[in-house]
């Protein structure tokens, strides 16, 4: 049971502080670190409930930011089989974060407990880890406290990757069951990997080295091997001009990097807490290439359907991929040629879901975040089945050994690079091979900020806008001026900006198309024609603009 007192007492002892607004989102709570103290202590509490609520299975909390700059730091919670937090209970975590004092933070957590119909007097568990942000220590004090204050058992994973967390909290609840992910450990995780990738690679040529941008966050402390940007302790380095979102939004290689990677080389960027990954080549002349989630999905999904066709599965086991409307139309349509391709909206569990309705889920982001799904079914099948053939037998073997390769619970880019290292050389493919699968289609995407953007609602998977009335239809009308065109809004999850992405066939194009597109937003939501953009460009034949 909760002894109320020492709730009252650790509770007061972490204000909230006034005037902020917190909303747990798809990346839990993620602001300045600075402001957070509350939000640990009651994400602790909710932690703790969430696992009472689950008969005392494990409930992990991740202290980390992502790729956000190193003054900022967040927490988010993973569900027992490492999935994230049920989404009926994101709100739950919104309304106990902004609970104006303790006295109104006690009532909103009696009424959850009996909303949810909690049985206290359950034991609750919770593992618990962070990044290497300097902010992390404390708030991690401030979520112990949470834990103590409802009387839960904690056990602190240090300081980790966020993969490696939810890979611990699906090993925690599935350790002794046939159901087993593997040893609840760190160790075990890498061992786990470590095994699947020497299988899989067993008798292939050694390829050339991989220089890989560890953007100067965890894995650059952790992993034995000669790393770039592994610079962990240096004050405002994570995530500076480095890692994966670096890559994906400037498109461009890392400062840092530029006389490390030579012409012909392949290399990869992390993010700062390895959920993330971006590949990258230099041609011949020295060109920068990115390799972005698009042409991950295209590269994986590929070679898991050659792999089951050859394994004599291809009736029983069918293979499928997982998009938002941010994907490249020309991954879409190299996809859609070979196998069946669903958008849903932006958003990790909204793929995530998605893909757990194929017999093997293949979704990666744009910006690299992404994975595979055996479902169990299919798994079963893999462990069952007979093949007939020398070949059959060794596509078999592959396919089981991915299972344990991929990291199933989250994106993970240590798995992910593993994985993508494991296609390349089965297929002996270089960065230029894998790149020729098709060509990027070039896109823009444009911010633009405006006073409400809940008046912006979409349909079709955030692919075409229903409000404000009539704006769809001038996008429509100007995206039919484009070879190739295609534009689309959508409004942010977290602040008051609608985001405009928008492709052609010329770079020129895309970049005009989205800036047009970029007018009409800005217009319509009324802005101040005296500080508008002056990149945000008039709309021949279309009015208003």
């Amino acid at each position: 049971m909760i002894n109320s007192e020492k709730l009252r007492s650790l509770s007061n002892s972490h204000p909230k502080p006034p005037s902020i607004h917190f909303q747990y989102g798809t990346a839990g709570f993620r602001t300045v670190a600075s402001t957070l103290d509350s939000v640990l202590f009651r994400v602790g509490v909710l932690a703790g409930l969430r696992s009472k609520k689950l008969e005392g299975k494990t409930i992990g909390v991740m202290v980390t930011a992502s790729h956000n700059p190193e003054q900022d730091n967040g927490v988010k919670l993973v569900d027992p089989r490492g999935e994230m937090l049920e989404a009926s209970w994101e709100s739950h975590a919104t309304i106990l974060s902004n609970a104006p004092s303790t006295d109104d933070f006690l009532i909103a957590i009696d009424t959850l407990v009996q909303v949810a119909k909690i049985d206290l007097s359950k034991p609750g568990r919770v593992v618990y880890a962070r990044d290497t942000r300097p902010s992390g220590a404390a708030l991690v004090s401030s979520l112990q406290d949470g834990l103590t204050a409802i009387g839960a058992d904690g056990r602190d994973a240090g300081v980790t990757t966020t993969p490696i967390l939810h890979y611990l909290v699906r090993s925690i609840n599935t350790l002794g069951t046939k159901d087993s992910y593997g040893d609840d450990s760190e160790d075990g995780y890498y061992q786990k990997l470590s095994g699947a990738f020497k299988k899989l690679i067993s008798g292939r040529p050694a390829p050339p080295p991989l220089l890989i941008d560890c953007a100067n966050g965890y894995l650059g402390d952790t992993l034995p091997l000669v790393l770039e940007n592994t610079s962990v302790t240096t004050p405002g380095a994570l995530n500076n001009t480095c890692g994966a979102d670096y890559v994906k939004t400037s498109q461009k290689l890392p400062p840092s990097l530029a006389n490390s990677l030579k012409p012909g080389q392949r290399g990869c960027s992390l993010d700062g807490d390895a959920d993330r990954l971006m590949y990258f080549y230099h041609d011949e002349r020295a060109h920068f290439h990115m390799l972005d989630g698009d042409k991950i999905a295209a590269l994986v999904a590929a070679f898991i359907v050659d792999l089951v066709k050859l394994a004599g599965l291809e009736d029983s086991i069918k293979v499928g991929v997982v998009q938002t409307a941010y994907a490249n139309g020309a991954s879409t349509k190299y996809l859609a040629e070979r196998l069946p391709v669903k958008c849903v909206p932006t958003g990790v569990k909204h793929l995530h879901h998605a893909a757990e309705h194929y017999n093997v889920g293949v979704y990666f982001e744009a910006n690299g975040h992404g994975t595979v799904l055996f479902s169990p079914a299919t798994q079963m099948k893999l462990s069952q089945y007979q093949p007939s053939t020398p070949a059959q037998s060794t596509a078999l073997g592959h396919l089981i050994n991915l299972t344990q390769l991929v990291n199933q619970t989250v994106g993970d880019a240590l798995s992910d690079m593993l994985l993508v290292e494991v296609v390349l050389a089965h297929k002996s493919y270089t960065g230029v091979e894998w790149d020729s699968l098709y060509a990027d289609l070039p896109n823009r995407l444009v911010r633009v900020v405006v006073s409400d953007r809940a008046a912006f609602r979409t349909e079709d998977a955030e692919r075409r806008l229903v409000s404000p009335p009539g704006l769809q239809h001038k996008i429509d009308e100007l995206v039919r001026k484009y070879d190739g065109g295609r534009s689309f809004v959508r409004p942010s999850g977290t602040e008051d900006v609608v985001r405009v992405y928008a492709e052609a066939v010329l770079k020129s194009q895309a970049d005009e198309l989205a800036f047009r597109v970029a007018g009409l937003v800005y217009d319509e939501a009324g802005g101040d024609s005296a500080i508008r953009p002056k990149e945000f460009l008039s709309c021949p034949g279309v009015n208003p603009c």
